[in-house]
């Protein structure tokens, strides 16, 4: 997406500035048709999803987790110039984790990086 925008919310999402990359990619994804849209609100609720469990909330994250994922779930590998494989994999981890009433912090927080990058 060459929208400068994307970029600014991608940096903030791999800091791990949840709250600010959430207003990045809820903008974008109010503009947004067609199957980019559903990308980026799973991006969305990945990023929300860790907002809540920064305040405590683990059942509001364990929730957005896994529609996150659902809704990503259909999408390739690669979209939007980001390697979604390595997305679905760190939030599927995480979302392991809290189902099982284990604390997610010592797994690694999901990234979005672009395709063939180091992890």
């Amino acid at each position: 997406m060459a929208d400068p925008r994307f970029g600014d919310a991608v940096r903030l999402f791999n800091a791990g500035e949840w709250y600010a990359c959430h207003d990045g990619f809820e903008e974008l994804w109010h503009e947004t048709q067609g199957p980019c849209r559903r990308v980026l609100q799973g991006i969305l609720q990945i990023a929300v999803a860790h907002l809540h469990l920064e305040r405590g909330n683990r059942r509001g994250a364990t929730v957005l987790l896994g529609e996150g994922l659902g809704r990503l779930q259909n999408a390739g590998a690669e979209q939007l110039g980001l390697d979604l494989a390595l997305l679905r994999a760190a939030a599927r981890e995480r979302l392991l984790a809290l189902q099982q009433e284990q604390d997610p912090g010592g797994l690694p927080l999901p990234r979005l990086l672009p395709p063939g990058s180091d992890a």
